[in-house]
């Protein structure tokens, strides 16, 4: 991981404790009767995982944030004592402050809260419980807390290796971008692609849509609204729809099936060749992989060791925080390609815009 602040290293005594493999204690017998000592290690650490609108199942972010914790529990970094829950469409910030002191006062340690949407209520409630640890993925902005680690992405890197990937297979020299919510964060996405498919074709004409304006984020949970969205690029000419909408993409799918032949869809967050209705997963040409599983499993690792991080620690193509998936074959004649922008933004070479160009 490249970390772009510190992690401070704070002992977990007092706080969280460890359970042993087996005794440390020299004076102490072997045992010549039943042996317990090879039980699997189990641990203390109760980990509260709130997740954004959509939860665990939406197939994509927040289910890749649960496969980083399950992967812990499974290998004994936590406890299977976990919490989770999850927000609401249009819920009040109240309620996702209550979210986290739940957890708190349950204790639950650290909490990890999935999601930009979670910046306001976990800066304020981190302050009202300056004992416990909390994460928050896809935001920087409680970098100085002394109690909150930000898991942040270079979305805008993997984004352009499929915007490469959409212009590249793209016949009508015509693709499209559905972003859920138009915020800063999608607007990384829609920077990195608008960037990649330029790099291939200068020329390539991008539709981008927005599926709903902050404060509503339903444009996150809304497949119909995502449908619609994609419908009318394809109608108009588009070839290639990129969705950073969460659960609204599996609408840009049924789309892009819909359309026909020689029409393709880009997933997002995880490998959504994999997660999708098998009746569209033949229309994914691709997905920009954005590793939260990694983030969240290191972040767990290192709490389990004793030590809580915090500042801002940046997850990107170097160290494959991010990435796109070949899950199909169907990018498998371009991938020489796309590795070769892959290299020159590691080496940098290019440089990604995390803006949309004006």
């Amino acid at each position: 991981m490249r970390r772009t602040t510190k992690f401070a290293a704070v002992l977990a005594a007092g706080i969280l404790a460890l359970t042993a493999c087996g005794s440390d204690d020299s004076n102490e017998p072997e045992s010549g009767g039943d042996d317990t000592s090879s039980a699997a290690p189990t641990s203390d650490i109760k980990v509260g995982m709130a997740y954004d609108v959509g939860g665990r199942g939406d197939q994509s972010f927040n289910d890749s944030a649960a496969a980083g914790l399950d992967q812990a529990k499974e290998e004994g970094l936590v406890s299977d004592e976990t919490q989770e829950s999850e927000a609401e469409d249009g819920e009040a910030e109240s309620a996702r402050e209550e979210r986290l002191r739940t957890f708190a006062d349950a204790g639950y340690d650290p909490i990890i809260a999935v999601g930009f949407a979670y910046a306001s209520s976990v800066g304020k409630v981190s302050e009202e419980y300056p004992d416990v640890h909390f994460a928050i993925i896809d935001d920087q902005s409680l970098a100085d807390s002394a109690n909150v680690a930000s898991l942040v992405f270079a979305e805008e890197q993997g984004s352009f290796l499929v915007g490469a990937a959409a212009a590249l297979k793209s016949k009508t020299g015509h693709i499209g971008f559905v972003g859920g919510v138009e915020v800063p964060l999608i607007g990384k996405f829609q920077a990195g692609y608008e960037a990649g498919a330029k790099a291939v074709n200068p020329d390539i004409k991008i539709d981008v849509t927005y599926l709903t304006q902050p404060p509503d984020f339903s444009g996150f949970g809304d497949p119909a609204k995502g449908k619609t969205a994609a419908q009318g690029m394809f109608d108009g000419g588009a070839d290639v729809v990129y969705h950073a909408a969460g659960g609204s993409g599996g609408g840009v799918f049924e789309a892009a099936s819909e359309a026909g032949e020689g029409n393709w869809a880009i997933g997002v967050d995880s490998d959504q060749y994999n997660t999708a209705d098998p009746s569209v997963k033949d229309v994914i040409l691709t997905s920009m992989l954005k590793n939260v599983n990694v983030a969240v499993y290191n972040y767990l690792k290192e709490v389990s060791s004793g030590t809580f991080p915090t500042g801002v620690n940046t997850y990107d193509l170097s160290v494959d925080g991010v990435g796109y998936s070949t899950s199909g074959g169907f990018v498998d004649d371009i991938t020489d390609q796309l590795d070769d922008y892959k290299q020159q933004i590691i080496d940098g070479k290019i440089t990604v815009p995390t803006e949309p160009a004006k």
